[in-house]
């Protein structure tokens, strides 16, 4: 059973420095908790920035020893974006949903639709390097959960088609239903729920996506607390539509 108490907190992991090539997250995030004298309890969810697990599994790209082909020069001189850019965007990509000036939207190889294909400038460092979204996000939040004893979510910041903004979705989750089925619960008057999945992975993303920032607030991971869930074996996976399902695709 799922369930929200009249209270949900998320805390900042603080200390957590810029993370290199190899580093071990799991060691970061447990000093950090000790750091703040954080116990875990049951119900507690790390959710974890996608950027730390793909700064330490080293997905930058040099754009520079990046060849642009034909159809990343065609996309480009659409967009505006640098065809190397876009190169390394295609690579990392199924399909291309929409290309106009601007923006470039992507089916990620990961199932996730999604501009550019996650791949990103922001906080990298160097200014012709990029960085990936993490190799296998659901593996290693399995890994992370088993160390650290507690589910997980590995965060990122997405924007939407049909909204303004971005807001922190689940590329990765372990220790809790990533998607929650409430079909055949009833609502407060007795009538049945038919259609009604909560995408809970994405939602501890949300609130997890406030106290992590996108600027310069240098706070990589977030102790989420006061959910109640089984542990399973559910990835974040489960939240991604096949293409048959997408309407808008």
């Amino acid at each position: 059973m799922i369930s929200v108490g009249a209270r949900v907190e998320a805390i900042a992991l603080e200390g957590i420095p810029i993370v290199a090539p190899g580093d071990d997250l799991a060691k970061l995030v447990g000093a950090a908790l000790d750091r703040g004298a954080l116990t875990l309890q049951s119900g507690d969810v790390i959710a974890v920035a996608s950027k730390l697990v793909s700064r330490a599994e080293d997905r930058f790209v040099s754009l520079a020893h990046v060849e642009p082909g034909a159809r990343a020069k065609r996309l480009a001189s659409i967009t505006g974006h640098d065809p190397a850019h876009v190169e390394v965007i295609l690579r990392e990509s199924i399909a291309v949903s929409r290309a106009v000036k601007g923006a470039l939207i992507t089916r990620h190889r990961l199932g996730f639709v999604v501009a550019n294909a996650g791949v990103d400038f922001s906080n990298v460092g160097a200014d012709d390097e990029v960085l990936l979204l993490p190799e296998h996000p659901d593996a290693t939040a399995s890994r992370l959960s088993e160390t650290l004893g507690c589910a997980i979510v590995i965060s990122d910041s997405f924007g939407r088609a049909f909204r303004r903004g971005s807001v922190g979705i689940a590329i990765g989750a372990a220790g809790l239903p990533a998607l929650h089925d409430q079909r055949g619960r009833n609502d407060l008057f007795g009538r049945a729920l038919e259609h009604t999945e909560t995408a809970l992975a994405d939602q501890v993303a949300a609130l997890a996506d406030l106290v992590l920032g996108q600027a310069d607030e240098a706070r990589g991971a977030v102790l989420v607390r006061g959910l109640r869930f089984p542990r399973t074996r559910s990835t974040a996976a489960a939240l991604v539509r096949s293409p048959d399902e997408d309407l808008y695709a």
